[in-house]
This record gives C-alpha cells, sequence and structure tokens, in this order.
C-alpha cells in the first residue's frame, strides 16, 4: 500500500470516534496493552509527560514540547485530533513521522488489527509510542484524547501528570457532574508521580487530592497569578508573579488568545516541577520556547488568524467552556460586526452553547464533512429557539466565502464550533471581489 491507501485502510477499517462517537470508544485498555506488548513495549522505552484536561491540553502540550526542544531534548509529541494531514499526530521535534513509517508500521501491524480489531485511535496510539521507541526520543509529552482513566494513552508511567482543568464535555461517557468528570481525568495520576493541576473547581479540588494521596500534588493557581498583559503585533505579552519568590517575569506568546494565560500558569508550574526532578530547562528555554510555540510545533486553530482585512479568526473551541474563553476574547477584540462561522457535532451539548452566543452576531450555519457532524439545518432550528438566525451553507468554504462577501474591512470574520470544521477550512488566502 501507499501512503493514501494506508491511511483509507485506517480511517475505513478501524472505528474512529471523530467520525462516528461513542460507538468507536473503547472503555478499557485491553486492546493498547495488547498491541503494545506484541511490539514489545515500546511506551516503557522513553520517558514521557502525560496531560488531560477537557479544555487546554492541547495548547498546553504544544507549549511545553516547544520548551523542551529549546532546551535542546528531542522531543516527541503525540496529540489528537489531526486538522490537515494525519502525521500531525506524531511529531519529533515539530516534525511529522514519516510517510513510509506510517506505512510500513500499519503493513506489520495489519495481523493484529484484523485479530483484535483496535479502535482508530488505540492503533495511533501505539504508533505514536513505536515511533518514539524507535527514534530514541529524550522525552515525549502525550496527551489524552477524552478522560484519562480508561484513555489508551494511559499504559505511560510518565515523569509528571499534568490536568489542565475540568469542564463539563462528553457527558455521554465521562459523568454528569465535574466531581465524576474529574474523576475520570484524575485516573492518570499515578502514585509516587507528581501531579500539576492547572484550574480548579470547588468539586474537582477533594477528587485531585485523594487520587494524589500518594503522590506531590501542586496548583498551579496557588503558585502564580497574571499581573498584567497587553497584545502586540498578534501576540500576547504576559507578566506573571511568582507568589512563593515574588518574582516578576514577563513572557511573549506567540498563541495570541487571552485564554492562554491559564494554560501559561499551567506550563509554568509544570516546569518548575520537572526542574526539580532534574531536568535541565532555563528560564531562557521557557521564554524562547513559548515564544515560538506555532514555529516549533506547528500548532494551529487556537485563535488562530489567517486573514486580515477582514480579520478571519480559526479557533478549535467547540464546548461551553471553550466558547466562554472565545467570548472573553472578543470583548478585547476591536471590530464593527462579528461574522460568525458555526458547525457542531452531535454529540455536545448544542443548547448550552447556543445559548452563550451573542444575538448581534451574523450568523453562517455549517458541517463538517463527518458523519458525525450535526446538519447545518438542524443547527439553525435549534439556534432560532434562542433568537439566533442566519444562513445554511453545506461546507465552512462557502460559508466563509459568503462571510468574505458580507464583511466591511474592518469587521471580524470567527470560524469554530467543532474542532473538524477547522480543519477543513482552506487556509489559501481570500480575495474579496
Amino acid at each position: 500500500m501507499n501512503y493514501s491507501e494506508t491511511l483509507s485502510y485506517l480511517f475505513s477499517r478501524l472505528p474512529m470516534f471523530s467520525r462516528m462517537g461513542e460507538a468507536a470508544y473503547k472503555k478499557d485498555l485491553t486492546n493498547t496493552i495488547s498491541l503494545c506488548s506484541f511490539l514489545g513495549d515500546p511506551h516503557k522505552k522513553f520517558p514521557s509527560i502525560h496531560i488531560a484536561g477537557t479544555n487546554g491540553k492541547g495548547s498546553t502540550s504544544h507549549m511545553l514540547a516547544s520548551i523542551f526542544q529549546e532546551a535542546g531534548y528531542k522531543t516527541g509529541l503525540y496529540t489528537s485530533p489531526h486538522l490537515t494531514d494525519f502525521r500531525e499526530r506524531i511529531k519529533i521535534n515539530g516534525e511529522c513521522c514519516s510517510q513510509e513509517f506510517v506505512i510500513a508500521f500499519t503493513e506489520r501491524m495489519k495481523e493484529q488489527i484484523e485479530l483484535i480489531e483496535p479502535s482508530f485511535f488505540e492503533i495511533t496510539v501505539a504508533m505514536a509510542f513505536e515511533y518514539f521507541a524507535i527514534e530514541k526520543v529524550d522525552i515525549a509529552i502525550i496527551e489524552t484524547g477524552l478522560g484519562g482513566r480508561l484513555d489508551s494513552t494511559n499504559i505511560i508511567q510518565p515523569e509528571l501528570s499534568i490536568i489542565t482543568n475540568i469542564g463539563m464535555d462528553h457527558m455521554n461517557l465521562l459523568g454528569n457532574s465535574i466531581g465524576a468528570i474529574a474523576a475520570e481525568k484524575a485516573g492518570i495520576i499515578k502514585p509516587d508521580i507528581p501531579v500539576v493541576i492547572g484550574e480548579t473547581h470547588p468539586e474537582s479540588i477533594p477528587v485531585f487530592l485523594s487520587a494524589a494521596y500518594n503522590s506531590s500534588i501542586s496548583f498551579a493557581q496557588e503558585k502564580r497569578y497574571v499581573h498584567d498583559w497587553l497584545f502586540q503585533d498578534q501576540l500576547l505579552q504576559v507578566t506573571i508573579v511568582d507568589k512563593e519568590k515574588n518574582e516578576y517575569h514577563r513572557y511573549l506568546l506567540d498563541l495570541p488568545g487571552f485564554y492562554q494565560t491559564k494554560n501559561l500558569l499551567t506550563v509554568l508550574e509544570a516546569c518548575d516541577v520537572l526542574i526539580k526532578e532534574g531536568w535541565k530547562i532555563k528560564e531562557e528555554d521557557i521564554q524562547k520556547g513559548l515564544s515560538n510555540v506555532k514555529k516549533s510545533t506547528g500548532l494551529l486553530g487556537r485563535w488562530d488568524q489567517i486573514h486580515s482585512y477582514p480579520t478571519v479568526v480559526l479557533d478549535v473551541g467547540h464546548n461551553a467552556d471553550g466558547i466562554k474563553a472565545i467570548l472573553a476574547q472578543l470583548d478585547l477584540c476591536s471590530f464593527n460586526q462579528l461574522h460568525w462561522i458555526m458547525g457542531m457535532v452531535k454529540d455536545k451539548e448544542i443548547d448550552e452553547v447556543l445559548s452563550l452566543l451573542p444575538s448581534t452576531a451574523t450568523y453562517y450555519f455549517t458541517k463538517a464533512q463527518i458523519p458525525r457532524a450535526l446538519d447545518e439545518k438542524q443547527l439553525q432550528e435549534k439556534a432560532n429557539q434562542f433568537g439566533i438566525s442566519g444562513d445554511t451553507y453545506p461546507d465552512v468554504n462557502m460559508a466563509l466565502n459568503a462571510a468574505m462577501e458580507q464583511a466591511d474591512q474592518n469587521d471580524l470574520i470567527l470560524v469554530c464550533g467543532s474542532v473538524f470544521l477547522v480543519a477543513e477550512v482552506d487556509r489559501i488566502p481570500f480575495n474579496k471581489n
């Protein structure tokens, strides 16, 4: 098989959560353990950092990877889902794994795939672990898919566990309360392995303390706070105060979303813990790593401006907490009219998201080209119940073209609601006729 044929085999043969939803979710680690056992347990051959959370785990993973790269470490990075190329999931020092590796791995694992019928996520986790082991990475940053306790990545014994935050998402799989979801995320906490918690909630704190009864635990927001910030040429300048040392540090982030300040606190506390554990990370590495996240890791879709006059921004925010963060960001932006291109998947809390949207925006309802996507006309009907109206478009680029036609040069066009919707945006600069 060539690369295209290999991807077709993986996408068609394996249950894929991004396409199917709950039906593709395997609620135990049996298949991952079996796959990795067949491969000689590659996950035991490199150090790792494990990151879970409802929101922010992708940005946090990429920030840490960029910092480790600046510190001179050969750094693996496993994240999901991908936006444009499957190989985005598996990177070393910002470079995607090769097509040849994906082909060879799939050929090697075909018999196992047919035998145990793993999910798409399970086979990609095993693929990442094998790649990092073969390439002898110094450290690998491993992002969970969803949850934590039963996530396929949860067979690793990391150097550090990180939980960014807890929000109401994937309740059909993780539970209907903050406490229940926190318990699933806390499943990545291991005995005697330090854990950093980003944002907290009164219901999540006792859950984390209980799970970490024999591990050192740090709450990032107790250690540092944001003193001030400003936007500068699509960069975010943040001054952080270290409470214990009473020190001020200024950081320049190339991820301009204001919500990144929360992730920044988590990353800084993680670095502090890792330094105490013996990792050689200097303040200069942290500074450079944070200012070069996009360049070093290829991160996309986080308040990602792809066009000016009018401004076009892509953001993968897709649940209530993600939309609240976007709304906070919009309050900090200057524009005449907001054009909101919206598409969601069926298994999200759609009504809760719609209840948050501003009635003053111009809306364009659309969908991603996956079976899990909510039909744009159904989304329109649901939005109407919240006093929100707009036209429908069968795909995101038709919606974006329509918005470009209607928008003035000082308007803002926002595309969000689904990672998969953002992935389908044609990034070629738009020319308004």
